[in-house]
């Protein structure tokens, strides 16, 4: 007879616990939650429009800043280059904190709701406080605190102002003058479509007349050709009997 012989089992295999149905579950329910916290990992749209637009509004601060702080340089009768510089860098410092900080404000006050002028007035003076402590800080630390004062009420006050000729525009009747004061000195005029509509139709009027005289023309001349003709015509006969 023959011996079968049953294959040892591994004793490492053997020491090894099968995973249990908890353990499983719990495997599989961790795999989503790490894909979303890979996904949400990112900014939200919100921070990343308040980036670009104080990136942009830093970039064309600074960029005036490069040229107020060469100008400075040349009347001082300085280096140029590093007045620029400088000024640039303080420049494109209080644009973007100014812009960041107020528009911030303004999404924590607001609630995705029309902002009041008053929400407007506070993140304004809170962007320049912001704006001039930074301001300050790369000027020294004495300035901090003048820094941030003084652009906490330029931007209080300013914004103040925008309020009011925000609200005095709405409460104005249209006015058939347009443009403002430049209006008056631009050699452009501004039309409506009623002014423009009848500009056009006198112009239509205009060709019409000169299409009917020059029908009147072409009958007059073709009237005057006939003449001729029928005169031509009259007169041939009578000079061959004299002949």
């Amino acid at each position: 007879m023959k011996r079968v012989v049953l294959p040892s089992p591994d004793p490492e295999t053997a020491r090894r616990p099968e995973p249990s149905a908890i353990e499983q579950s719990s495997a599989q329910s961790q795999a989503p939650q790490t894909e979303l916290t890979k996904k949400n990992a990112g900014f939200s749209p919100e921070v990343k429009d308040i980036l670009l637009s104080s990136l942009k509004t830093g970039g064309t601060v600074g960029a005036c800043g490069l040229f107020v702080g060469a100008a400075a340089g040349i009347i001082r009768s300085a280096p140029p280059v590093f007045f620029s510089l400088i000024s640039g860098v303080q420049w494109f410092t209080l644009g973007t904190s100014f812009t960041a900080a107020r528009a911030v404000t303004l999404t924590q006050l607001a609630h995705d709701e029309d902002c009041s002028p008053r929400d407007k007035v506070i993140a304004s003076s809170i962007g320049g406080g912001v704006a001039g402590t930074l301001g300050g800080m790369l000027r020294g630390p004495r300035n901090i605190l003048p820094g941030a004062l003084v652009f906490t009420m330029l931007g209080a006050g300013g914004q103040v102002v925008d309020n009011w000729r925000i609200a005095r525009r709405a409460k104005s009747p249209p006015s058939s003058e347009k443009g403002g004061f430049w209006s008056k000195w631009s050699p452009i005029t501004w039309l409506s479509d009623q002014e423009y509509e009848k500009i056009l139709e006198e112009r239509i009027l205009r060709i019409d007349a000169d299409i009917a005289l020059i029908d009147d023309r072409i009958k007059e001349l073709r009237e005057s050709e006939k003449k001729e003709k029928e005169n031509a015509g009259a007169s041939t006969p009578t000079e061959a009997q004299s002949k």
